[in-house]
Protein backbone atom coordinates (compact mmCIF):
# COMPACT_ATOMS: atom_id res chain seq x y z
CA UNK A 1 0.00 0.00 0.00
CA UNK A 2 1.74 3.49 -1.53
CA UNK A 3 0.57 7.01 -0.52
CA UNK A 4 0.58 8.58 -3.92
CA UNK A 5 1.40 11.92 -4.73
CA UNK A 6 0.15 13.54 -7.98
CA UNK A 7 1.80 16.61 -9.16
CA UNK A 8 4.88 16.10 -6.86
CA UNK A 9 7.19 18.24 -8.34
CA UNK A 10 4.65 21.26 -7.81
CA UNK A 11 4.79 24.02 -5.42
CA UNK A 12 1.71 22.07 -3.08
CA UNK A 13 3.19 18.46 -4.10
CA UNK A 14 6.47 18.83 -2.81
CA UNK A 15 5.34 20.06 -0.04
CA UNK A 16 2.75 17.22 0.76
CA UNK A 17 6.52 14.95 -0.02
CA UNK A 18 8.26 16.36 2.02
CA UNK A 19 5.90 16.71 5.24
CA UNK A 20 5.01 12.65 4.19
CA UNK A 21 8.88 11.84 4.65
CA UNK A 22 8.58 13.17 8.05
CA UNK A 23 5.67 10.54 9.07
CA UNK A 24 5.91 7.97 7.07
CA UNK A 25 8.73 5.29 5.12
CA UNK A 26 10.00 6.53 2.08
CA UNK A 27 8.86 3.72 0.49
CA UNK A 28 5.58 4.02 0.87
CA UNK A 29 5.18 7.17 -0.89
CA UNK A 30 4.93 7.34 -4.61
CA UNK A 31 5.87 10.61 -6.33
CA UNK A 32 3.72 10.97 -9.55
CA UNK A 33 5.93 13.53 -11.78
CA UNK A 34 5.76 14.38 -15.65
CA UNK A 35 9.67 14.66 -15.46
CA UNK A 36 11.89 12.56 -13.77
CA UNK A 37 14.95 14.66 -13.81
CA UNK A 38 12.90 17.64 -11.49
CA UNK A 39 11.94 14.49 -8.52
CA UNK A 40 16.04 12.99 -8.36
CA UNK A 41 16.09 14.45 -5.03
CA UNK A 42 13.23 12.79 -4.39
CA UNK A 43 14.42 9.55 -5.84
CA UNK A 44 17.38 9.94 -3.72
CA UNK A 45 15.44 9.88 -0.49
CA UNK A 46 13.70 6.21 -1.39
CA UNK A 47 10.61 7.95 -2.77
CA UNK A 48 9.38 5.52 -5.25
CA UNK A 49 8.67 7.93 -9.04
CA UNK A 50 5.52 7.09 -11.35
CA UNK A 51 6.26 9.32 -14.96
CA UNK A 52 2.83 10.07 -15.44
CA UNK A 53 0.74 13.15 -17.81
CA UNK A 54 -2.63 13.99 -16.88
CA UNK A 55 -2.57 14.65 -20.33
CA UNK A 56 -1.80 10.83 -21.52
CA UNK A 57 -4.43 8.69 -20.11
CA UNK A 58 -2.32 5.77 -21.04
CA UNK A 59 0.51 6.41 -18.82
CA UNK A 60 -1.94 5.86 -15.46
CA UNK A 61 -2.40 2.28 -16.29
CA UNK A 62 -0.89 0.55 -14.00
CA UNK A 63 0.33 3.08 -11.67
CA UNK A 64 -1.96 3.01 -8.80
CA UNK A 65 -2.80 -0.75 -6.30
CA UNK A 66 -5.88 -1.54 -4.50
CA UNK A 67 -5.47 -0.37 -1.33
CA UNK A 68 -3.10 2.54 -2.20
CA UNK A 69 -4.45 6.18 -0.54
CA UNK A 70 -4.00 8.85 -3.77
CA UNK A 71 -3.51 12.66 -3.34
CA UNK A 72 -5.36 14.33 -6.64
CA UNK A 73 -3.58 17.42 -7.11
CA UNK A 74 -5.49 19.51 -9.14
CA UNK A 75 -4.01 20.61 -12.96
CA UNK A 76 -2.94 24.15 -13.39
CA UNK A 77 -3.56 23.55 -17.53
CA UNK A 78 -6.65 25.77 -17.54
CA UNK A 79 -6.46 25.83 -21.04
CA UNK A 80 -6.66 21.76 -22.00
CA UNK A 81 -9.52 20.61 -20.04
CA UNK A 82 -8.75 20.10 -16.28
CA UNK A 83 -11.77 18.04 -15.37
CA UNK A 84 -11.08 15.56 -18.42
CA UNK A 85 -7.18 15.40 -16.65
CA UNK A 86 -8.52 14.79 -13.25
CA UNK A 87 -11.22 12.13 -14.53
CA UNK A 88 -8.22 10.07 -16.26
CA UNK A 89 -7.08 10.09 -12.45
CA UNK A 90 -10.35 8.97 -10.75
CA UNK A 91 -10.66 6.38 -13.29
CA UNK A 92 -7.26 4.68 -12.73
CA UNK A 93 -7.91 4.80 -9.45
CA UNK A 94 -11.37 3.38 -9.51
CA UNK A 95 -10.03 0.38 -11.69
CA UNK A 96 -6.78 -0.40 -9.26
CA UNK A 97 -9.50 -0.18 -5.95
CA UNK A 98 -8.21 2.29 -3.67
CA UNK A 99 -8.79 2.82 -0.20
CA UNK A 100 -9.87 6.74 -0.74
CA UNK A 101 -8.58 9.79 -3.87
CA UNK A 102 -8.07 12.96 -2.13
CA UNK A 103 -8.77 15.73 -4.55
CA UNK A 104 -7.50 19.28 -3.60
CA UNK A 105 -10.45 21.18 -4.64
CA UNK A 106 -11.99 25.02 -4.09
CA UNK A 107 -14.19 26.66 -1.18
CA UNK A 108 -17.60 25.63 -1.47
CA UNK A 109 -18.52 28.96 -1.03
CA UNK A 110 -16.51 30.29 -3.89
CA UNK A 111 -18.51 31.22 -6.83
CA UNK A 112 -16.10 32.54 -9.34
CA UNK A 113 -15.08 30.94 -12.76
CA UNK A 114 -12.49 29.11 -10.77
CA UNK A 115 -14.23 26.97 -8.93
CA UNK A 116 -16.09 25.80 -11.78
CA UNK A 117 -13.63 22.64 -13.13
CA UNK A 118 -13.61 21.54 -8.86
CA UNK A 119 -17.36 21.76 -9.02
CA UNK A 120 -17.49 19.49 -11.97
CA UNK A 121 -14.64 17.18 -10.49
CA UNK A 122 -15.93 16.76 -7.16
CA UNK A 123 -19.04 15.71 -8.95
CA UNK A 124 -16.77 13.14 -11.22
CA UNK A 125 -15.32 11.96 -8.17
CA UNK A 126 -18.57 11.19 -6.02
CA UNK A 127 -20.04 9.12 -8.93
CA UNK A 128 -17.31 7.10 -9.36
CA UNK A 129 -18.16 5.64 -6.10
CA UNK A 130 -14.25 5.83 -4.69
CA UNK A 131 -14.00 6.47 -1.16
CA UNK A 132 -12.97 10.23 -1.34
CA UNK A 133 -12.11 13.28 0.64
CA UNK A 134 -12.54 16.99 -0.88
CA UNK A 135 -9.85 18.70 0.44
CA UNK A 136 -11.47 22.80 -0.70
CA UNK A 137 -8.02 24.95 0.21
CA UNK A 138 -9.24 28.48 0.48
CA UNK A 139 -6.48 30.94 -0.87
CA UNK A 140 -2.95 30.99 -0.76
CA UNK A 141 -0.32 33.28 1.06
CA UNK A 142 1.93 32.76 -1.13
CA UNK A 143 -0.43 33.83 -4.15
CA UNK A 144 -0.01 37.08 -3.16
CA UNK A 145 3.74 36.84 -0.95
CA UNK A 146 5.61 35.39 -3.95
CA UNK A 147 4.55 38.47 -6.30
CA UNK A 148 5.82 41.15 -4.01
CA UNK A 149 8.25 42.69 -6.88
CA UNK A 150 5.61 45.27 -8.38
CA UNK A 151 4.10 45.52 -5.30
CA UNK A 152 7.48 46.79 -3.66
CA UNK A 153 8.28 49.13 -6.80
CA UNK A 154 5.33 50.77 -7.05
CA UNK A 155 4.41 51.56 -3.58
CA UNK A 156 0.70 49.85 -4.19
CA UNK A 157 -1.16 46.69 -3.53
CA UNK A 158 -3.87 46.91 -6.59
CA UNK A 159 -6.63 44.50 -6.22
CA UNK A 160 -10.28 44.69 -7.18
CA UNK A 161 -12.09 43.14 -3.92
CA UNK A 162 -12.60 46.26 -2.59
CA UNK A 163 -13.06 45.59 1.02
CA UNK A 164 -13.21 41.87 1.16
CA UNK A 165 -11.87 39.67 3.58
CA UNK A 166 -9.88 36.50 2.98
CA UNK A 167 -8.83 33.82 5.06
CA UNK A 168 -5.57 32.44 3.42
CA UNK A 169 -3.20 30.10 4.83
CA UNK A 170 0.49 29.06 4.20
CA UNK A 171 0.98 26.20 1.73
CA UNK A 172 2.82 24.55 4.27
CA UNK A 173 -0.71 24.45 5.88
CA UNK A 174 -2.59 22.70 3.46
CA UNK A 175 0.16 20.40 2.93
CA UNK A 176 -0.19 19.15 6.15
CA UNK A 177 -3.68 19.26 5.82
CA UNK A 178 -3.12 17.12 2.73
CA UNK A 179 -0.64 14.58 5.12
CA UNK A 180 -2.81 14.19 7.84
CA UNK A 181 -5.86 13.12 5.70
CA UNK A 182 -3.57 10.49 4.26
CA UNK A 183 -2.03 9.30 6.99
CA UNK A 184 -4.71 9.43 9.25
CA UNK A 185 -8.06 7.31 9.79
CA UNK A 186 -11.84 7.88 9.34
CA UNK A 187 -11.35 10.74 6.58
CA UNK A 188 -13.41 8.23 4.11
CA UNK A 189 -16.42 10.38 1.94
CA UNK A 190 -15.13 13.77 3.66
CA UNK A 191 -15.59 17.22 2.50
CA UNK A 192 -13.17 19.80 4.63
CA UNK A 193 -13.43 23.71 4.38
CA UNK A 194 -9.93 25.00 4.55
CA UNK A 195 -9.22 28.63 5.05
CA UNK A 196 -6.90 30.32 7.32
CA UNK A 197 -7.68 31.20 11.30
CA UNK A 198 -7.78 35.19 10.49
CA UNK A 199 -9.61 37.13 7.81
CA UNK A 200 -7.91 40.02 6.26
CA UNK A 201 -8.53 42.41 3.81
CA UNK A 202 -5.90 43.69 1.39
CA UNK A 203 -5.71 47.18 3.50
CA UNK A 204 -4.14 45.27 6.41
CA UNK A 205 -1.98 43.73 3.69
CA UNK A 206 -0.27 46.93 2.76
CA UNK A 207 -0.22 47.77 6.16
CA UNK A 208 1.64 44.67 7.03
CA UNK A 209 3.85 45.04 3.91
CA UNK A 210 4.47 49.09 4.83
CA UNK A 211 5.39 47.67 8.57
CA UNK A 212 7.61 45.06 7.47
CA UNK A 213 9.43 47.26 4.26
CA UNK A 214 10.10 50.29 6.35
CA UNK A 215 8.05 51.97 3.11
CA UNK A 216 4.60 53.08 2.42
CA UNK A 217 2.67 50.88 0.57
CA UNK A 218 -1.17 51.36 0.00
CA UNK A 219 -3.82 50.02 -1.37
CA UNK A 220 -5.61 50.81 -4.89
CA UNK A 221 -8.55 49.24 -5.38
CA UNK A 222 -9.77 48.78 -8.65
CA UNK A 223 -12.51 47.60 -10.78
CA UNK A 224 -12.14 43.73 -12.18
CA UNK A 225 -12.17 45.50 -15.73
CA UNK A 226 -9.06 47.27 -14.91
CA UNK A 227 -7.22 44.78 -12.83
CA UNK A 228 -8.13 42.38 -15.74
CA UNK A 229 -6.55 45.28 -17.64
CA UNK A 230 -3.20 45.27 -15.69
CA UNK A 231 -2.91 41.56 -16.07
CA UNK A 232 -3.26 40.95 -19.17
CA UNK A 233 -0.67 44.37 -19.65
CA UNK A 234 1.79 42.43 -17.52
CA UNK A 235 1.45 39.70 -19.79
CA UNK A 236 -1.01 37.23 -18.38
CA UNK A 237 -3.54 35.48 -20.94
CA UNK A 238 -6.73 37.29 -21.49
CA UNK A 239 -8.77 34.19 -20.12
CA UNK A 240 -6.15 33.59 -17.15
CA UNK A 241 -6.62 37.64 -16.18
CA UNK A 242 -10.49 36.98 -16.45
CA UNK A 243 -10.35 34.40 -14.15
CA UNK A 244 -7.71 35.96 -11.39
CA UNK A 245 -9.86 38.94 -11.27
CA UNK A 246 -12.74 37.23 -10.88
CA UNK A 247 -11.62 35.51 -7.99
CA UNK A 248 -11.09 39.32 -6.36
CA UNK A 249 -14.86 39.74 -7.40
CA UNK A 250 -15.48 36.62 -5.22
CA UNK A 251 -12.78 38.36 -2.58
CA UNK A 252 -15.45 41.38 -2.29
CA UNK A 253 -18.57 39.29 -1.64
CA UNK A 254 -16.58 37.76 1.07
CA UNK A 255 -16.76 33.90 -0.78
CA UNK A 256 -13.59 32.83 0.00
CA UNK A 257 -13.45 33.95 3.87
CA UNK A 258 -13.54 30.22 5.32
CA UNK A 259 -14.43 30.02 8.77
CA UNK A 260 -15.17 26.37 9.70
CA UNK A 261 -11.77 26.04 11.39
CA UNK A 262 -11.12 22.06 9.69
CA UNK A 263 -7.86 23.47 8.32
CA UNK A 264 -6.29 23.92 12.17
CA UNK A 265 -8.84 21.05 13.57
CA UNK A 266 -6.91 18.80 10.37
CA UNK A 267 -3.16 19.94 11.60
CA UNK A 268 -3.51 20.04 15.08
CA UNK A 269 -2.23 23.68 15.05
CA UNK A 270 -3.10 27.30 14.18
CA UNK A 271 -2.34 28.27 10.67
CA UNK A 272 0.42 30.39 9.60
CA UNK A 273 -0.17 34.39 10.36
CA UNK A 274 -0.20 36.30 6.98
CA UNK A 275 2.50 38.57 8.80
CA UNK A 276 5.25 35.30 8.65
CA UNK A 277 4.50 34.74 5.05
CA UNK A 278 5.01 38.45 4.13
CA UNK A 279 8.49 38.19 6.58
CA UNK A 280 9.54 34.81 4.55
CA UNK A 281 9.13 36.61 1.49
CA UNK A 282 11.00 39.34 2.06
CA UNK A 283 13.73 37.31 3.19
CA UNK A 284 14.27 35.56 0.19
Amino acid sequence: MSIVVTGATGHLGRQVVEQLLEKVPAERITAVVRDKEKAAGLAARGVRLAVADYNAPETFDGLFSAGDRVLLISGNEFDKGRVRQHEVVIDAARAAGVALLAYTSAPGSLRAALADDHRATEEVLLASGLPYSLLRNGWYHENYTENLAPVLEHGAVVQAAGDGRISSASRADYAAAAVAVLTGEGHENTTYELGGDVAWGFAEYAAELSRQTGREIVYNPVSVEALTGILTGAGLPAPLAAILAGVDASIEKGELAVSSGDLSRLTGRPTTPLADAVAAALKD
